[in-house]
């Protein structure tokens, strides 16, 4: 039987059982007679092991077994949950997961769990000193029992049933060796089934069974009124039909009760049975989800696909208002409604909850608390925060080491905490939430704060500021010392939060994604981080400007306002062109010196010069440009390997008359 199809649905789901385990241990370390946890952790438990087993996992399948005879004792209140359980669950859930992301790695799911296979044994009986099982005889054991795995719908499906007076049979139907068309004798069966009762499962699927990928035999499982020798005779009477093999199978269900990957449950329901039959209480059956697993990979070759289109899209608009035909400038119109209306289709489909990446750090913080003999509560808030798939995948990272950094130099021990009068556990919270075309994630704490003096002598001391300029920085300005590169005011290395490495890295991988971070602290109080994420990085709004006869794109996140200036308002202030606005002095950078653009007759200065005001965090900068073209809808193309070391540019867009232009990163200006 081949499962390698089902791979990739079982490794998800089972991430996704082991999330939920992992969180559900959690509440019950805090909720310890709390039994509907426990109920909880053992049906995850339970569905997990019956998938391994029916996909041949055989290690885990036996592993995850002696893990669930214990969550058995805890449920049924035979075993008093202690710290020392607890850890030792955990350390077997951490082993779950080793086995699965070696599956997923193309490995064979294999781990040494020999230690923690002996303290679950001991944890079941603490007087017998158990013998460590051969894991290939009792894997085998758990596979052949593993006949059916049913999910929990159709395990109400067969209790309903049996409390009507139906019967459920285990099923061997041994077909002739001699048969030609087997998958026609199997259909056959099918239907005599059907005229019996309800057929609930087959092994192996009914696909695989129509494809006559089977030996001379298969199983079937099904519910019928009819007694055992009337479900026989029925189906030996069917042509070419060896043996039958019926078992009533009491009042038990199949052994290894759990949920196969969706596709393969939906599959094997698929077989022929009376459609829209309702069930023995009078409602009709429940209605499957509509919703289906889409691989990734086609959802981005979908959006570089509608990135084609849209350029495609200014690149008609073009001709259409220089053709002055009102049939096409109504059709370009049209087409542009609806492509923005499968723009906004495409973004949400590609929108992923933050939750995927908060869920892993209550467990994280857990852990690291107790190394750091540090009580700690941490606060998730905002899960339901939408983020691009894209921007996703790369914040998990700087905020694993943002966490990491307040449990270890943010929070204060126990003892230093009682002596400033606070409580023994400090809080770190995690939130997220939108505003605008924005989200934004915050990282606080109730630590001690950030030593100012200490940031700024260590800055001294490895030459980052000069003493004369350490005097005139504000405290955003010296919280952002900490981002500077190899620069830490740890006193000691640790593995905990990142052995020295800073907070640069973080910054550098935030920047990179089009966001920005910012620091705001109270010394006694604790710290805040703030990070600035664009909602997608395919699809932007932008500027579109002129720097001599170069044409750039500002994105819009960055622009607070489009002003112009006379030559005579700029001023110059310690060497730097600098302009009065709104009550602030205002930097000028111009573009046509930073990208080098040569200058022609046209681009000289003139008497009144536009500048675009862009802003990072609380500072602000005037780019100086020769004109302003107008906003568009751009597409954010990689300038790819070739050209390396871009300091101002982000990125590459293709404008609807074919031609390049040059995205700008402003966060450069303000380095």
């Amino acid at each position: 039987m081949d499962l390698s199809n089902y791979l990739e649905m079982f490794i998800e789901e089972s991430k996704e059982h082991l999330q939920a385990i992992n969180d559900e241990l959690l509440n019950l370390e805090s909720d310890s007679e709390n039994t509907a946890i426990v109920n909880e952790i053992f049906r995850s438990a339970h569905t997990l092991k019956g998938m391994a087993g029916s996909m041949g996992f055989d290690d885990l399948a036996s592993l995850t077994h002696e893990m669930e005879n214990v969550l058995d004792l805890l449920r049924n209140s035979k075993l008093k949950i202690t710290p020392e359980i607890m850890d030792v669950i955990f350390t077997c859930v951490d082993l779950i997961e080793k086995m699965v992301d070696s599956i997923e790695q193309g490995g064979d799911g294999k781990e040494n769990v020999t230690d923690v296979v002996l303290q679950l044994k001991r944890i079941q009986d603490p007087s017998a000193a158990p013998e460590i099982p051969d894991f290939l005889s009792a894997s085998r054991e758990v596979a052949a029992t593993a006949e059916f795995v049913l999910d929990e719908f159709q395990s109400t499906v067969i209790n309903e049933a049996r409390r009507t007076g139906n019967n459920l049979y285990q099923i061997k139907v041994t077909i002739d060796e001699r048969c030609v068309m087997k998958s026609i004798r199997a259909y056959l069966v099918f239907q005599a089934t059907e005229e019996l009762g309800e057929l609930i499962q087959t092994n192996p699927s009914v696909e695989q069974i129509e494809e006559e990928n089977f030996g001379d035999s298969f199983t079937l499982l099904m519910l019928s009124e009819h007694s055992s020798e009337e479900v026989h005779s029925k189906l030996i009477n069917v042509s070419e039909i060896r043996e039958v093999l019926v078992v009533e199978m009491g009042d038990q269900e199949p052994e290894n009760t759990g949920s196969l990957p969706e596709e393969k449950v939906e599959k094997s329901e698929s077989a022929p049975r009376p459609q829209d039959k309702e069930d023995s209480s009078g409602n009709k059956k429940k209605q499957r989800s509509k919703s289906i697993r889409v691989d990734i990979d086609k959802l981005d070759q979908l959006m570089n696909l509608f990135s084609e289109l849209i350029i495609d899209r200014g690149r008609l608009d073009q001709i259409a208002r220089k053709s002055h035909l009102s049939e096409l400038t109504e059709t370009v119109e049209h087409m542009t409604r609806i492509s923005t209306d499968l723009q906004g289709l495409i973004l949400n489909m590609r929108m992923v909850q933050v939750e995927q990446v908060f869920n892993r750090f209550p467990r994280m913080v857990r852990d690291l608390a107790k190394e750091l003999n540090k009580k700690v509560q941490l606060i998730v808030e905002g899960e339901e925060t939408e983020l691009d798939r894209t921007v996703i995948d790369e914040i998990g990272d700087p905020l694993v080491h943002l966490l990491r950094n307040a449990l270890d130099h943010g929070l204060e021990t126990t003892e230093e905490r009682m002596a400033a009068n606070k409580s023994e556990e400090g809080k770190i919270q995690l939130k997220a939430y939108h505003s605008g075309n924005h989200v934004f994630i915050e990282v606080s704490d109730d630590g001690k704060g950030i030593n100012r003096d200490k940031v700024l002598n260590k800055a001294i001391e490895r030459d980052v500021v000069s003493d004369e300029e350490a005097k005139t920085l504000t405290d955003q300005q010296v919280y952002a010392l900490l981002f500077s590169s190899g620069f830490s005011t740890a006193d000691k290395i640790s593995d905990i939060s990142g052995r020295g490495v800073g907070l640069d890295v973080v910054k550098t991988k935030i920047e990179s994604l089009g966001g920005l971070i910012t620091i705001d602290s109270t010394p006694g109080k604790g710290s805040i981080f703030h990070i600035q994420l664009p909602l997608t990085l395919s699809i932007i709004y932008a500027m579109l400007v002129k720097s001599a006869e170069e044409t750039y794109a500002i994105p819009f996140n960055s622009i607070v306002e489009i002003t112009t200036a006379a030559e005579n308002h700029v001023s110059t202030l310690q060497g730097q062109d600098v302009i009065q606005f709104r009550g602030q002095v205002v930097p000028l950078v111009y573009l046509n010196e930073i990208l080098q653009v040569p200058a022609t007759e046209t681009s000289v200065k003139k008497q009144e010069q536009f500048i675009v005001i862009v802003r990072k965090g609380n500072m602000t900068r005037g780019i100086v440009i020769d004109a302003v073209l107008g906003q568009q809808e751009i597409v954010l193309k990689s300038v790819g390997g070739y050209l390396t070391n871009l300091k101002f540019i982000s990125g590459a867009t293709i404008l609807g008359n074919g031609q390049v232009a040059l995205i700008i990163d402003s966060n450069q200006f303000f380095n």
